[in-house]
């Protein structure tokens, strides 16, 4: 099997050698998807490793191959979005886990109206990491994404600059390009003159103004897309 793509189902565990399944990974396979032994379902330690199995009775997983690695792609991706109202966060972090983004940052902003307070905001990021998992495994991805807690925009800016260069997804910016991996969104109100004074790049994902999550995902498919080769740059240089 050259990828796990081929296989009836994608699972993470702690360890790739005893295959333990948690409580709620049991049920999805046995009772959701309704497997039966012997199909194929491949585990992933979320750090690359993965390797091909059985779905056995119990239920459990029993090895049917060796151990693989898979390299981060690089470079690696990030999107930070503004905190929105509602369920758009969990939507915005699962698609952009499905597509391939491997840093999820929520933001708060000089405009940001939603604010979580710290209990919430830990309470929200176990949220957030599970949507994540749980896309991570429908997408067959080996690599789980990364989810941080809320930052404030200087913050971020500072952080994540320390990793890859940052830029500001803004209208009339240029195209996107591998060259700033890590990419900022903000709200539907736009950034403050003060954040759009940091001297941080802008970068343009389209003619109309799109919502915090639209903006989100479009930044990951356009980022991961380059990284993949799946779309190349154009003339004017991304």
């Amino acid at each position: 099997m050259a990828s796990p793509a081929a296989a009836a189902a994608h699972v993470f565990v702690a360890d790739l050698e005893t295959l333990e399944l948690d409580e709620a990974d049991s049920h999805h396979l046995s009772r959701s998807l309704r497997l039966q032994p012997g199909e194929a379902v491949t585990a992933s330690d979320g750090a690359g490793g993965w390797r091909l199995c059985r779905f056995a009775p119990g239920p459990a997983l029993e090895p049917d191959g060796p151990v693989r690695h898979e390299p981060r792609p690089k470079p690696e991706v990030t999107v930070g979005f503004a905190l929105a109202k509602g369920e758009r966060p969990e939507w915005a972090t699962q698609k952009l886990t499905e597509v391939g983004v491997d840093h999820i940052v929520p933001l708060l902003t000089s405009r940001t109206v939603v604010r979580w307070d710290a209990d919430r905001a830990d309470r929200n990021r176990v949220r957030l990491t599970r949507v994540a998992r749980e896309a991570a495994m429908q997408s067959r991805r080996t690599w789980l994404p990364e989810v941080g807690v809320p930052v404030s925009f200087a913050r971020a800016a500072e952080d994540l600059g320390r990793r890859s260069p940052v830029a500001l997804a803004h209208p009339g910016g240029r195209p996107p390009g591998l060259d700033r991996p890590t990419l900022l969104v903000g709200p539907e109100g736009g950034w403050g003159p003060e954040e759009l004074a940091s001297g941080l790049p802008t970068v343009g994902l389209g003619q109309g103004v799109f919502r915090v999550e639209t903006a989100a995902v479009a930044a990951g498919v356009l980022l991961c897309a380059l990284r993949a080769g799946i779309v190349t740059p154009g003339a004017n240089g991304a």
